[in-house]
């Protein structure tokens, strides 16, 4: 196959072997998935996250550096639009990555497919987090709360319901790295955080239940649980339920460790079962009722998943590939490899919605944000080429996002990231190194991923 082959106006190969709908679909040839573009293109989605005029304002201010510097260089935030998207498009993307101005998508030479973010289900613990500010602060959705459908409808509808004619809407993320285990944000299992909300709240009733089903006796549940309660109803009542055990987020665990922990305790092992019990049922629940909510209201856009920060555990990725069209993840790691590996089994096309490098030459912090730090920008451009084309090679990635357009506020943007994530300086200035080394990977990225099958095999 030749680059040089006849595009459609999206980027997408016109060669045959798909089918135009008039929408975003997936597709598999030989083994190798694909998304199909509007018009039946053989389409990679190669994105670029928050590319915004206004991006990032200093932590606690109302200045945004980036929008201050090109409004001197462009005169006009229309004038900035225009100029990127024919920007991003040169250097071989075609699609504006989450947290993006929209508007940018159809003001260049050529459209580009949009990814937006709803946040379906964490708008809603963020609604419960507001109305109840003297209650535990919610780091999931409560699933299980009847509200939480109403909730999710209504807001599908808001967002996407006059939006199911959009041809250049690739598809929808339903929310962005939720909490399914211990990770960085806290060392308790989805479980514990149910258990320890309200004795009101849906999701807690539901978690005890789910309980008394699969211990029958309370004697038998608080031999391995150990609380001070002596009945379920008391159980009920308490306003903590500390568990005697905890483990290590997924991606510092290490299962033969696990594994002989539980079998040298059987309390250890029946309270892990019941975390991951727990944890399949929520997460059955997420994607059925978040890809059910969307569907209903823009049946042609894909829905594009929750971006998983990191594999969770197998019942969460089986849930998500039973519903969602496209299995999103963020992975900043050296490569993807590891990750791909954990969700390949699904049979769903994969997409990466966020990877980068930082480079200390940039003169940046560096000291909050994600991803791996290298020495200079030919590090950078070289650590970018090693990823994609490794990723590439898997015959299910269907997409790639870098984070992010813009470099950060030195001073720290909202929560304190302040690297060098962009492919532009905070003044605009072009990192030409990254950006060629950019150009060169999207113009073969096709070329490469038609080979996947037979490199994984």
């Amino acid at each position: 196959m030749s680059n040089s082959m006849p595009k459609t106006q999206w980027g997408g190969i016109a060669d045959g072997r798909f089918s135009p709908t008039g929408f975003f679909r997936v597709g598999r040839h030989e083994d190798v998935c694909w998304l199909v573009d509007p018009d039946g293109g053989r389409f990679l989605s190669k994105g670029v996250d928050t590319v915004r005029f206004d991006q990032d304002n200093i932590k606690d201010t109302a200045r945004s550096p980036y929008a201050e510097a090109c409004r001197r260089k462009y005169g006009s935030k229309s004038a900035w639009q225009i100029a990127v998207a024919n920007r991003l498009a040169g250097w071989g993307f075609n699609t504006l990555g989450s947290w993006s101005d929209e508007a940018v998508a159809s003001v260049g030479d050529a459209p580009l497919a949009m990814t937006p973010n709803l946040d379906l289900g964490m708008s809603f613990a963020w609604q419960q987090n507001d109305r109840n500010p003297n209650e535990p602060e919610r780091d999931f959705p409560d699933v299980f709360d009847p509200a939480f459908v109403d909730h999710i409808e209504r807001r599908a509808h808001e967002l996407c319901g006059q939006r199911g004619g959009e041809r250049n809407i690739m598809g929808w993320y339903s929310d962005n790295e939720l909490r399914w285990c211990p990770d960085w944000r806290g060392p308790d299992d989805l479980l514990m955080l149910f258990l320890n909300w309200p004795a009101s709240a849906p999701g807690r009733i539901f978690a005890i239940d789910l309980l008394r089903a699969r211990y029958r006796a309370f004697e038998a549940f608080n031999s391995s649980w150990c609380t001070p309660a002596r009945s379920w109803s008391e159980l009920a009542a308490l306003p903590r339920i500390e568990p005697p055990y905890r483990r290590k987020p997924p991606y510092d665990r290490n299962e033969q460790a696990e594994d002989a922990a539980n079998r040298a305790d059987p309390g250890r092992e029946s309270i892990m079962a019941d975390c991951d019990a727990f944890l399949a049922l929520a997460a059955e629940r997420y994607f059925q009722l978040t890809t059910a909510a969307l569907k209903a209201v823009t049946p042609h856009h894909l829905v594009l998943g929750c971006r998983f920060a990191y594999p969770p555990p197998k019942a969460v990725i089986d849930a998500a590939a039973r519903h969602v069209d496209v299995v999103s993840f963020n992975c900043y790691g050296l490569d993807a490899n590891g990750a791909l590996a954990a969700y390949r089994g699904t049979g769903k096309p994969c997409l990466i919605g966020e990877f980068s490098f930082r480079a200390v030459d940039s003169g940046l912090p560096n000291s909050e944000g994600s991803g791996p730090m290298v020495a200079t920008q030919a590090e950078r451009a070289a650590g970018f080429r090693r990823y994609v084309t490794e990723a590439l090679r898997d015959p299910m990635l269907v997409g790639y996002h870098w984070f992010e357009h813009a470099d950060q506020p030195a001073e720290g943007r909202f929560d304190g990231e302040n690297s060098n994530f962009g492919t532009v300086t905070i003044e605009d200035r072009i990192y030409e190194e990254l950006t060629c080394a950019m150009t060169a990977v999207n113009t073969e990225a096709e070329i490469i991923h038609d080979t996947a099958a037979a490199a994984v095999t």
